[in-house]
């Protein structure tokens, strides 16, 4: 049984992405002028992913920090910030809510927490 738990977490190593090479930007397309795009770290591990539509960004974003944790997400329509984005310190004990409207500011509302609140 121990032979088995030690092969898992030498595959489980080896899958992460910290110990992944540097990746090029993947993009996707998929159709009504929608694009998938997905960025990297130097370190392999997801930088960034979201959409683009007409050549601007639209849709979910969700950004990651080089360790892989999620540190921000949100939404963008027409290449403007749109709406409530979530910012997460990178030890995940505070958030940020920040509200857009048509790429303004409109609110800013922090959270703390001593337990991890990262979604």
């Amino acid at each position: 049984m121990r032979i088995v738990k030690l092969i898992v977490l030498v595959a489980l190593a080896y899958t992460s992405c910290a110990n992944a090479q540097k990746k090029e930007p993947k993009y996707k397309v998929l159709g009504n002028d929608m694009i998938k795009a997905t960025y990297y770290h130097e370190n392999g591990c997801v930088a960034q992913k979201g959409y683009f539509r007409g050549g601007k960004l639209d849709g979910e974003w969700i950004m990651f920090a080089e360790n892989g944790k999620k540190i921000a997400i949100g939404h963008y329509v027409e290449g403007k910030r749109n709406g409530e984005w979530f910012f997460w310190k990178i030890n995940g004990t505070a958030l940020r809510e920040v509200t857009y409207s048509n790429g303004q500011l409109v609110n800013v509302i922090e959270w703390s927490n001593a337990k991890d609140i990262s979604l």
